[in-house]
C-alpha cells in the first residue's frame, strides 16, 4: 500500500509534524484531539465530533464492521445491507459456487431476499464502544517485565472483559497500544447469520488479477454485497429462515456526484497492522532475510498450484480462494523490500536512533536501550530464515500443514493419564480438520509443493540446521536430494498416508494408536520439521520475541517523553477501529510520469484482452461500453464511467473494503489496495506518493443495476 520517506527523522515521534505534512495518522476515534479534528475540518470535514463517533447517539462508527476475520464492510441500507470487497467476501462467493452455478465466474445477484444465500462461517461485529483500561493494567503489571508480564497482562484483561461484557452478549477485547504503554478495551457485537446478495463476475471483480495488484492505474470493481439479518427480537441470532434483515443503527447514505481531484476523502476500517516505530534491526531482518525468503517460497507454491489451475475449471474454483489470499502479500513483500531499500528506510531509522540517544542522554533506563537490540537481533538472526522455511515452505503443502496439526493429537495419546473425554475431542477435532483439509485439498499441486519446498530446505537452510538423519535417508532411499529425489520422496508419502484413505483413517480413529499415528508417513514428515524446530530454536524465537516486545515497550516509553507534541501521537495498527483523512489527488512517481485522479471504462476496455485469464471481460460490459449506456452513473468532467480513484490516505491490510466518505459521511468509493511506489506503508509512510486506490461507488452501483439488473438491490439505497 504505500511509502517513501522524507523527514523521517520525524515519523516516529513528532506527529505534528506528521500532521503538518503529510495525511498520515490512523486516528482513534474516541481520542481525536482539537488539532487533528480541525485539521479534518480544514480539509474538507462537514461533521462534528459526535457524529464521527458516539456511544450514546447514532454515529458513523455505528455502520462500519468488522467482517470475517480480516476485512472491514459498511453498512448501507436500513435493512443490513453491506458493501465490502470482492476479495474480502471471495471465500464465501467461492463455496457457494458449483460446476453448475459457478458465482464466482458469472456473478450472483439476489433478485429478492428469499434468493440470498447464507455464507457459512462468516460474521460480522459492529463496534459498541471504546474504553481507556490503561491504570487497571499498569497496576496489574506493575514492577513485571518480559515473559513475567504478559501472563499477567490476560489474566486482567481477561478479567476486564468479563466485567464489561457479562449478561450482554457483547465481546470485548483488551488491546495494548503504543507497544504496551496504554491499554484500550473495546466491546463489540457479533452477528453470525450473514448471506449473500451479490458479486460481479470474477472477471470484473479481479480484473488484472496478479499483474495489477499494488498497481495505478487500476481497473478493477473489487466489491461483493451481503446482508446481516437478526432474530425477531432484534438480537444477534445463528441461522434461521424466521431471522429478519437487522435494522442499524446507521447507515451510509451514497452520493453519485462524482469526485474532483483535491475533494476530502476519509476512511473509516480496521488497518490488521503497521509498525511505524520498527527499528533499524527490524528493517535490516525484513529486507535482507525475512522478505527474500517468503517471495521466493510464495513464488514457488503460486506457479505449483497455477498449473494445476489452469487445466481444469473445478481446480481453479477449489484453488481460487487460496491462491489470491497467497498471492496478494506474495507481491506485497517483494515491493515492500525494494521501497524500503529504495528510500535507505534503515539508515533514516538508523538517524533516529542516533537522535534519540542524544536526546536521552543521562537518562539510565535508555542508556543501553540500542545495545540490547543488536545482541538479541545477532542472535535470533541466523535462525529467521529457518523459521519462514516452516511456516511458509513445509507448512505452505497443505497436507503437512494438516498433519503438523495432528501433533496435538499426539500429546493425548503420549499422555499417559489422558481421559477419555480428552481423547474423543481431539479426535473430534481431527476429523473436523480433515473435512476442511479436503474439500480444499488438490493432491497434484500438493504433492508437488511439498516436493519443492523438502528440496529448498535442503538447499537454503544451513545444513547445522537440519533435522539429524533426515535427509540421509532421503539420500539413501531416492539417491542424492535432487528435485527428482524429493519429487519421488513426496509421492511415497501421498500414496501411503492414512489421511486420504477413509477405511484407514475411520480404522485409526475408532482405535487411535500412537504407533500408527507416527508411522504414517504424512505425519512422519511434518513431525520431523516440527519438532526439530521446537526442540532446538524454539526457545530462541520466545526469547527473542519477548525482548522485543520489552525493549520496543521501553522505546516507545522514551520517545513519547521526549516529543513535546506526544498527544498528537497514534499508535501502530492492530484491528482495532480507525479514520485516516486526505484528499482525492493525483501524482507525479517518477520523471516525466503523471498519474490521473481516476481509471475509466474506456481504460478498462484499452487493457481487455478477450479469453484472458486476468484481463477478459463479460460480454455484457462490452456491450454496455459500446452503446455508452451509463445511466445516471456517468461522470460529466470525463464523460465516461469512473471506475477508480486514488486518495492520500493512511490505510493497511485489514482496510480492504472500507469506506471512502466525503465531508459528510456519505460513501463515495470502497478501499481496496494501495500503490507499488509506496508498499513501505508498514514501517514508513511517503507523505509524498502513498495512495489509497478505491473502487468509485458509481461503478459498483453499475454494476449492480446496469449489468446485473438488481434493481431491488439499488432501491434500498440511499442516493445524493
Amino acid at each position: 500500500m504505500k511509502k517513501k520517506l522524507i523527514l523521517i527523522a520525524f515519523i516516529l515521534g513528532f506527529a505534528s509534524v506528521r500532521v503538518a505534512l503529510a495525511d498520515e495518522g490512523m486516528w482513534l476515534l474516541h481520542l481525536l484531539g482539537e488539532q487533528v479534528y480541525n485539521d479534518m475540518v480544514k480539509k474538507g470535514l462537514k461533521l462534528s465530533k459526535e457524529q464521527l463517533y458516539s456511544i450514546n447517539k447514532p454515529s458513523l462508527k455505528d455502520a462500519i464492521v468488522i467482517f470475517g476475520g480480516g476485512c472491514t464492510g459498511e453498512i448501507v441500507s436500513p435493512q443490513g445491507l453491506i458493501f465490502t470487497n470482492h476479495h474480502c467476501g471471495y471465500d464465501a462467493i467461492a463455496s457457494a459456487s458449483t460446476l453448475q452455478n459457478n458465482y464466482l465466474r458469472d456473478g450472483f445477484w439476489a433478485r429478492s431476499k428469499a434468493e440470498e444465500i447464507r455464507a457459512m462461517g462468516l460474521s460480522v461485529q459492529f463496534l459498541v464502544r471504546i474504553e481507556d483500561v490503561t491504570d487497571k493494567v499498569d497496576e496489574a503489571v506493575k514492577g513485571l517485565s518480559g515473559a513475567d508480564r504478559f501472563p499477567k497482562f490476560q489474566a486482567v484483561a481477561n478479567e476486564i472483559v468479563k466485567k464489561a461484557t457479562e449478561g450482554t452478549g457483547y465481546e470485548g477485547r483488551v488491546m495494548p497500544m503504543f507497544k504496551g504503554n496504554q491499554f484500550l478495551l473495546f466491546v463489540y457485537e457479533r452477528y453470525t447469520d450473514i448471506r449473500l446478495v451479490g458479486a460481479p463476475p470474477e472477471s470484473i471483480g479481479k480484473f488484472g488479477g496478479d499483474t495489477d495488484n499494488w498497481e495505478w492505474p487500476r481497473h478493477t470493481g473489487d466489491f461483493s454485497v451481503f446482508r446481516v439479518y437478526m432474530g425477531k427480537n432484534g438480537k444477534p441470532a445463528d441461522y434461521s429462515t424466521d431471522n429478519v434483515p437487522l435494522q442499524p443503527k446507521h447507515y451510509l447514505p451514497i452520493s453519485i456526484k462524482g469526485i474532483t481531484d483535491g475533494d476530502y476523502a476519509m476512511i473509516y476500517g480496521y488497518p490488521g497492522g503497521t509498525n511505524r516505530y520498527e527499528t533499524s534491526f527490524g528493517v535490516k531482518l525484513k529486507t535482507e532475510v525475512e522478505n527474500p525468503a517468503i517471495v521466493g517460497l510464495r513464488d514457488v507454491r503460486l506457479k505449483l498450484m497455477f498449473d494445476e489451475m489452469k487445466k481444469d475449471q473445478a481446480v481453479r474454483l477449489k484453488l481460487a480462494s487460496s491462491y489470491a489470499s497467497i498471492a496478494n502479500y506474495w507481491k506485497f513483500f517483494d515491493g515492500e523490500s525494494k521501497q524500503l531499500l529504495k528510500y535507505d528506510v534503515y539508515g533514516q531509522k538508523k538517524k533516529f536512533e542516533n537522535d534519540f540517544v542524544e536526546r536521552t542522554k543521562g537518562k539510565p533506563e535508555y542508556e543501553s536501550l540500542f545495545v540490547q537490540y543488536e545482541k538479541i537481533y545477532s542472535e535470533w538472526t541466523p535462525y529467521s530464515k529457518h523459521r519462514v522455511y516452516i511456516n511458509e515452505g513445509i507448512l505452505g503443502s497443505p497436507l503437512a500443514s494438516f498433519s503438523a496439526s495432528l501433533q496435538n493429537l499426539e500429546k493425548i495419546l503420549l499422555k499417559k493419564d489422558a481421559t477419555a473425554e480428552e481423547l474423543n475431542k481431539a479426535i473430534q477435532t481431527a476429523n473436523n480438520n480433515r473435512k476442511n483439509f479436503l474439500e480444499k485439498e488438490n493432491k497434484a499441486s500438493d504433492q508437488n509443493i511439498l516436493a519443492a519446498t523438502c528440496k529448498m530446505f535442503f538447499t537454503d537452510i544451513d545444513p547445522s540446521q537440519h533435522l539429524k538423519d533426515f535427509y540421509a535417508k532421503i539420500k539413501t532411499q531416492y539417491g542424492e536430494v535432487t528435485e527428482g529425489a524429493t519429487q519421488k520422496y513426496a509421492a511415497d508419502i501421498f500414496s501411503s498416508t492414512m489421511i486420504f484413505n477413509d477405511e484407514k483413517w475411520n480404522a485409526f480413529t475408532a482405535k487411535p494408536d500412537l504407533a500408527t499415528l507416527q508411522s504414517d508417513p504424512a505425519f512422519a514428515y511434518a513431525a520431523a520439521f516440527m519438532k526439530n524446530f521446537g526442540d532446538n530454536y524454539s526457545s530462541l524465537l520466545t526469547r527473542f520475541n519477548t525482548q522485543v516486545n520489552e525493549l520496543g515497550r521501553l522505546y516507545m516509553k522514551g520517545i513519547r517523553e521526549t516529543n513535546p507534541n506526544a498527544k498528537m501521537m497514534y499508535p501502530d495498527a492492530n484491528f482495532t477501529m480507525r479514520a485516516s483523512y486526505g484528499n482525492v489527488k493525483s501524482y507525479t512517481p517518477r520523471d516525466a510520469v503523471h498519474y490521473d485522479y481516476v481509471c475509466t471504462l474506456t481504460g478498462v476496455m484499452q487493457k481487455y484482452k478477450a479469453g484472458d485469464y486476468e484481463f477478459d471481460l463479460p460480454a455484457s460490459v462490452l456491450e454496455a461500453y459500446k452503446q455508452k449506456n451509463f445511466g445516471q452513473y456517468k461522470d460529466a468532467k470525463h464523460n465516461d464511467l469512473v471506475v477508480s480513484f486514488i486518495t492520500t490516505n493512511d490505510i493497511t491490510g485489514g482496510n480492504s473494503g472500507s469506506p471512502v466518505m466525503n465531508g459528510k459521511g456519505e460513501l463515495i468509493g470502497l478501499a481496496f489496495d494501495g500503490n507499488y511506489e509506496a508498499l513501505s506503508h508498514k514501517i514508513a509512510f511517503d507523505k509524498d506518493l502513498n495512495r489509497t486506490i478505491c473502487v468509485d461507488v458509481r461503478y459498483v452501483l453499475w454494476c449492480i443495476d446496469v449489468l446485473g439488473g438488481a434493481k431491488n438491490i439499488i432501491s434500498e439505497l440511499t442516493l445524493k
